[in-house]
C-alpha cells in the first residue's frame, strides 16, 4: 500500500504557532516569532541556559575568513594549543610586565629594608632588559606594526622605581 504523501496546508489554511505547556495546555501564539521568544523565555526562567558552554564568555570564532592563505595553519596551531610565534612572544612580553608589576608592589610594600630595594632595583634592570629582548622578538614577528610594542626605557623604569616608597 502507498504511503499518502504528507504535504503542508496551504497559507491560507494554516493554524497559528502553538505549543503545549508543562500541564498539557496548548497556547497559541499570533507569530513564530512571539511563539519562540516566549520559549526561550521560558527556557531562561526555568534555567535551562544556566550550563551551556562559553557563558559569559565571547563565543569562539571557527571562522577563519581574514587568515587568508594561513588559515589552515592557524587551525593546525590552534588546535595543537599553539599560537603563531609572535603571539607566544606577545605572551610572554605580558608575563614579565606581570612580573615587573609585582616587583613594583614588594618595593611599595610597608617595611621594606634597604638592602632588599637595591636588590629590587637590580632585578628591574634586569626584568627591564628580558623585557626588551621579548618585545624586539615580537616587534620582529608581528606581521603588520599594529602589533609592534614600544620598548620600555631603563631610565623612566628606574625612575618610577626610585618613586615608589
Amino acid at each position: 500500500m502507498a504511503s499518502p504523501e504528507r504535504r503542508h496546508p496551504p497559507a491560507h489554511d494554516r493554524r497559528p504557532a502553538s505549543h503545549l505547556d508543562a500541564e498539557g495546555r496548548r497556547h497559541v501564539a499570533p507569530s513564530w516569532e512571539s511563539l519562540v521568544e516566549r520559549l526561550i523565555r521560558e527556557a531562561m526562567d526555568d534555567g535551562r541556559f544556566d550550563e551551556l558552554p562559553h557563558q559569559g564568555e565571547r563565543l569562539p570564532i571557527e571562522d577563519d575568513a581574514y587568515a587568508g592563505d594561513h588559515a589552515l595553519a592557524f587551525r593546525v596551531l590552534r588546535n595543537a594549543g599553539a599560537a603563531p610565534p609572535w603571539i607566544e612572544a606577545d605572551k610572554e612580553v605580558r608575563r614579565l610586565l606581570e612580573r615587573r608589576d609585582a616587583l613594583f608592589a614588594r618595593a611599595a610594600s610597608p617595611g621594606t629594608t634597604r638592602m632588599h630595594r637595591e636588590r629590587l632595583r637590580n632585578e628591574l634592570v634586569a626584568l627591564v632588559r628580558d623585557l626588551n629582548a621579548a618585545i624586539a622578538r615580537v616587534n620582529a614577528q608581528a606581521p603588520t606594526e599594529r602589533q609592534h610594542r614600544r620598548p620600555l626605557d631603563p631610565d623612566a623604569e628606574l625612575a618610577r622605581f626610585d618613586t615608589v616608597s
